[in-house]
């Protein structure tokens, strides 16, 4: 929910008189450089044009708008019945970083005049562009009271030096979000001049659906036999601090768009450094030409937000996708780094980086034609009158020079988010070779509810008690004020994640190989379903709940009935090119060692799993080796590895020896592991996670080599890894998602 404070509340009156004595009519200038900027001022405008016995509106344009290459964007202020005071010509051709550094300095040489002419009370000042941080320098020198429009936000490029900037230069700052106002007030901004009113194009956004005309609109785009939702958006801008990937980036999409195969609107990119190289890019491809497509340089915005809000996805890396697309709950694919750190809704699925178009194919492929919850992040539709009411509170004889309010900041007091995302859920699945495991569990990592039911021996039994439980744990989902967002499946064996298919089960569970999980599952629940191997399950939970969180690069082994494991590598999970990777068990340590359940001799899990300590006990067992003083075994009594490990607590050298073995052999292979992928953490998790902990130091020390011998070895801390895994899939790629 998004809410608002009334911290302005005393202040709105009281300044509202002081003005009123003052002056009678306060003097705004609204200076505009670009389409978008203007999307989030005409609001504002509109409202202060209303209320003409309070405000003396003055507009001045610049920048991309009276170019025609970009659509000559300033005759829809015109169209929109607003008298233009200046129009600035302050871009310098060339689509290049010394171009935008050129234009800065044009609009510097210009503004002057202009700003000394009007004489403005406000400057109003929208965002992030060097247009704006040129009309805040121009003004903060000229002794002009700025009010900054969309500061404090974070987005992850250049954008942010440049936002951030302008917040210095500010006084008076109209924000969109709680997490902004925090940001601004961490940069120690003077808490008392901000104002949390949320995004003025929302003020439109949150009643678009009532239009009765939009499939005229998405027609006269995209053409008469187009019909709602089966449609795409794309926009993408260039990333100015990495021009050269943004191109690749920009190249790979549309070359998924040309597979994907349907209609697709395509906007031209904004006059940033790069962007003349990627319109080559799109005129390469023949995009203007293509049936498929409409490439298009502006779209009025009432009639853009229609064609987001009916799209079937948004694809690129425009704020857009990131914040007006979640009023409608359309679903948005965000490519690359321009968006990075803003606050996304539910709807918004990352594609940080690609090498090949297929992972955006695939990535249409989950989004396309899907429906999500609307979100109002950004804002409830009432900004436009909180800002106008705190403009008229601005005490203009109030002394111009800003003050900043240094550490320590005041608490800002205000329902926590986490508070709010506890309640988003995932049902994981954990299919062992005993039991069969179905839990809710939450998004700090807590088990809210836990189901176990005896694993079947056939394939249609065990997905149809697989689906029973998680009918139920849904069912009881809605009483416990949880929402389910997926299913996270951890099995044995080799998974293909991509397809959601059990390639080869382990031999503890039976008739589970070449089998798609995914399918049947995501049908019957109707919810996405990811599946992967328990040893990957393992280090996904220790990534995002135990040990491994914030750590770069590490190795999770399981020590249980078999012995597995999960490789993280520069924050990533390594599958390997067959889904074989990790299979740590399986590394040999020795030439001639006992036989695996793998076929081959020598492996790890023949010298340290749970299994193998049994059969060890057993043979001990049966030569009457086991038992010593204190140690009883009743006939009906099964002998296991937990015997052997009380056996050698109680001086048992036999079976001390066996051990010893077990953990030596586990050991190796780590230094194995330590010499290949060279991890800064190696985590033991399973039941046998604690004998093994000493042992496998002590192998460490002596055989690694020395720039080795300092990896950290812990043991985990969390006691349902396979779960915490299954369910980290689910909260990972539908909340904050990376893909």
């Amino acid at each position: 929910n998004f809410i608002y404070g009334e911290l302005h509340r005393c202040r709105y009156y009281k300044n509202l008189s002081i003005n009123k004595r003052l002056k009678e009519r306060l003097r705004v200038c609204v200076a505009t450089c670009n389409r978008a900027d203007y999307s989030k001022l005409a609001p504002i405008m509109f409202g202060i044009k209303s209320h003409p016995e309070i405000f003396d509106l003055e507009v001045v344009v610049l920048g991309s708008h009276l170019i025609d290459d970009y659509g000559n964007t300033f005759r829809m202020i015109e169209q929109d019945e607003f008298d233009i005071s200046s129009k600035l010509h302050t871009i310098v051709r060339g689509e290049d970083e010394a171009a935008m550094v050129e234009s800065v300095g044009l609009a510097l040489v210009k503004l002057p005049d202009v700003l000394q002419r009007l004489a403005p009370d406000i400057l109003l000042v929208h965002g992030d562009r060097f247009d704006a941080l040129a009309l805040a320098t121009a003004a903060a020198l000229m002794n002009i009271r700025i009010l900054h429009l969309e500061g404090g936000e974070v987005s992850g490029t250049i954008d942010d030096s440049i936002r951030h900037a302008i917040s210095k230069l500010a006084h008076y700052h109209a924000v969109c979000t709680r997490s902004a106002e925090r940001h601004l007030i961490s940069m120690c901004e003077d808490h008392s001049h901000i104002l949390l009113a949320g995004c003025p194009s929302y003020d439109k956004l949150l009643s678009a659906h009532e239009r009765d005309d939009y499939t005229d609109i998405i027609k006269s785009w995209l053409g008469d036999d187009v019909k709602e939702q089966d449609y795409i958006v794309a926009l993408q801008h260039p990333v100015t601090t990495d021009i050269k990937n943004s191109i690749k980036i920009y190249e790979l999409m549309l070359d998924a768009l040309i597979s994907f195969n349907k209609r697709t609107l395509v906007l031209f990119p904004n006059i940033d450094a790069g962007s003349k190289e990627m319109v080559r890019v799109m005129r390469r491809k023949g995009i203007e030409q293509h049936p498929n497509f409409r490439a298009v340089k502006h779209v009025p915005f009432d009639q853009f937000i229609q064609l987001v809000a009916h799209a079937g996805c948004m694809i690129g890396n425009s704020s857009c996708g990131v914040r007006e697309a979640g009023a409608f709950g359309t679903p948005v694919i965000n490519l690359g780094s321009r968006q990075t750190g803003r606050e996304t809704g539910e709807n918004v699925l990352h594609v940080r980086d690609a090498d090949t178009h297929n992972k955006i194919y695939h990535a249409l492929e989950l989004q396309f034609g899907k429906r999500y919850p609307c979100s109002k992040i950004y804002g409830d539709g009432n900004a436009v009158q909180r800002i106008l009411k705190f403009m008229q509170s601005i005490d203009l004889s109030e002394p111009l020079q800003k003050k900043f309010c240094f550490p320590p900041v005041k608490e800002c007091f205000s329902q926590d988010i986490d508070h709010i995302l506890e309640t988003q859920s995932a049902l994981a699945v954990d299919l062992g070779g005993t039991n069969l495991r179905v839990a809710i569990v939450s998004m700090k990592g807590k088990v809210v509810k836990k189901y176990v039911q005896l694993n079947p021996k056939t394939f249609e039994e065990r997905i149809e008690l697989i689906l029973t439980m998680c009918k139920q744990a849904m069912a009881d989902a809605v009483h416990l004020n949880c929402r389910i967002l997926g299913v996270g499946v951890s099995t044995g064996g080799r998974v293909n994640p991509q397809d959601g298919i059990v390639l080869h089960s382990t031999k503890l569970i039976n008739e589970w190989s070449s089998v798609d999980i995914r399918t049947p599952l995501s049908s019957a629940l109707h919810l996405p379903v990811w599946v992967d191997n328990d040893g990957n399950c393992a280090a996904l939970a220790e990534r995002k709940f135990g040990h491994g969180k914030g750590m770069e690069n590490f190795v999770t082994i399981i020590t249980g009935t078999g012995i597995g494991g999960g490789i993280i590598q520069h924050n990533e999970l390594i599958h390997g090119s067959t889904f074989c990777a990790a299979e740590l068990g399986h590394i040999v340590v020795s030439l001639e060692g006992p036989e695996c359940m793998c076929g081959s001799h020598g492996c790890i899990e023949a010298y340290s799993s749970g299994l193998a300590l049994q059969r060890e006990a057993k043979r001990l067992h049966d030569e009457d080796l086991l038992l010593v003083e204190g140690m009883t075994l009743n006939n009906k009594e099964q002998v296991n590895a937990i015997h052997l490990i009380n056996a050698a607590h109680l001086g048992n050298s036999k079976a001390e020896s066996v051990l010893h073995t077990a953990g030596t052999a586990l050991g190796l292979g780590i230094v194995n592991i330590l010499h290949m992928i060279n991890p800064s953490l190696v985590i033991l998790s399973g039941v046998l996670a604690a004998h093994y902990e000493n042992p496998v130091r002590q192998v460490i020390s002596q055989r690694a080599l020395l720039s080795a011998q300092g990896t950290k070895v812990m043991v985990s801390e969390l006691e349902d890894p396979a779960l915490l895994g299954a369910a980290s899939m689910v909260l990972d790629y539908t909340t904050r998602r990376t893909y």
